[in-house]
């Protein structure tokens, strides 16, 4: 074991501080990493508030990790010291049930995998993330950062990136294909740099037009005003995909009109209140209404490969550790573009 800093939430709803964690000595199959930097994701502040589900506390957040690798076991194969490595949102699965065997670990069918933080690894100790200095993975759950990704912005990919990725490629975006992105953040702002990567035509959809000049940047042919009611009856019918990134309650019968015959709406933000939808708004057209996770460790590796030869680093404002409860605070005031990201020097 190693003693290591890191920055926890020591309760729910508490103000994270720094503290020392306890990382596991580095076994056979182990890759122990020197992280650089950390992104701070949504769904860590849902955690660290016990907005999903009862938290493990201490809590460690980060799930968004990139570095370099410091040591590795000696059976290891696939990486070597010096190494620009990735962790994304999980760090072990089951590995044999037919998901993880279809390179689908994100969906194990026994149990679900195991989180990167506010887990319990098969070890039986709790997880810890990337707010802090080192991370200990098995091989099989790292990725290799291509040569044209800097590591400041390839950390929010781990997350953002491939969630964004995913779903895209699952339900075919592309040439022909015309693609809505709900909310112009974290995820958004991947969904749409992605899916103009991918050839679509591509729609923001934002509350308001105070982010229309970032969206068109980034590769938006049309940025639209969601609060303006003429909205949703000039673009009825229009889209073959939503991908719906805000984890807020909406209106889904309203968006669920805007897709063509067989479209589908793909929702990857994840409210902490339950929602519905009238599923008459499903009828009629044959239009559906889905979601997704992440992604595999393969589909992970190819989205950084996709983003490295597109050129498709996040937009990020790098702080210190320090800031960590400002910068949640700001993401909950949506007032960050389009990531933050720690650096983990400065823990």
């Amino acid at each position: 074991m190693t003693t290591v800093a890191a920055y926890a939430a020591p309760a729910p709803k508490a103000p994270l501080e720094r503290t020392t964690i306890e990382r596991r000595a580095v076994g056979e199959f182990d890759v122990l990493i020197d992280i650089k930097f950390a992104g701070i994701c949504h769904s860590d502040i849902h955690q660290a508030q016990d907005g999903w589900r009862p938290g493990i506390f201490p809590m460690v957040p980060g799930h968004e990790i990139a570095g370099v690798v410091a040591e590795v076991g000696p059976g290891v194969t696939r990486f070597a010291v010096g190494d620009r490595v990735g962790v994304g949102c999980m760090v072990d699965s089951c590995r044999d049930c037919d998901n993880c065997r279809a390179g689908l670990e994100q969906y194990c069918l026994k149990g679900g995998p195991t989180w990167t933080y506010n887990d319990t690894g098969k070890d039986g100790e709790p997880t810890y993330g990337g707010y802090s200095e080192n991370v200990v993975v098995d091989e099989n759950f790292v990725v290799r950062v291509p040569e044209g990704l800097s590591l400041d912005v390839a950390a929010p990919l781990l997350c953002a990136g491939i969630t964004t990725y995913s779903p895209l490629k699952h339900w075919n975006a592309g040439p022909g294909k015309k693609v809505a992105v709900v909310g112009l953040g974290g995820l958004g702002h991947m969904g749409v740099k992605i899916a103009h990567a991918l050839g679509a035509e591509v729609t923001v959809l934002s509350q308001s037009l105070r982010k229309k000049d970032d969206g068109l940047r980034l590769g938006a042919d049309h940025y639209y005003a969601t609060g303006d009611p003429e909205t949703f009856e000039e673009l009825a019918g229009t889209f073959d995909i939503i991908l719906n990134t805000v984890s807020a309650p909406l209106d889904f019968s309203a968006y669920v009109a805007l897709l063509r015959t067989d479209g589908t709406m793909v929702n990857v933000g994840l409210p902490e209140e339950p929602v519905q939808i009238v599923l008459q708004s499903l009828f009629g057209h044959r239009r559906s209404m889905s979601s997704s996770g992440i992604g595999g460790i393969a589909e992970t590796q190819e989205m950084l490969d996709f983003c490295a030869e597109h050129r498709l680093g996040a937009e990020i404002e790098l702080i210190r550790a320090d800031q960590i409860n400002e910068a949640y605070e700001r993401v909950q005031a949506s007032d960050v573009r389009y990531r933050f990201v720690i650096d983990t020097a400065t823990i």
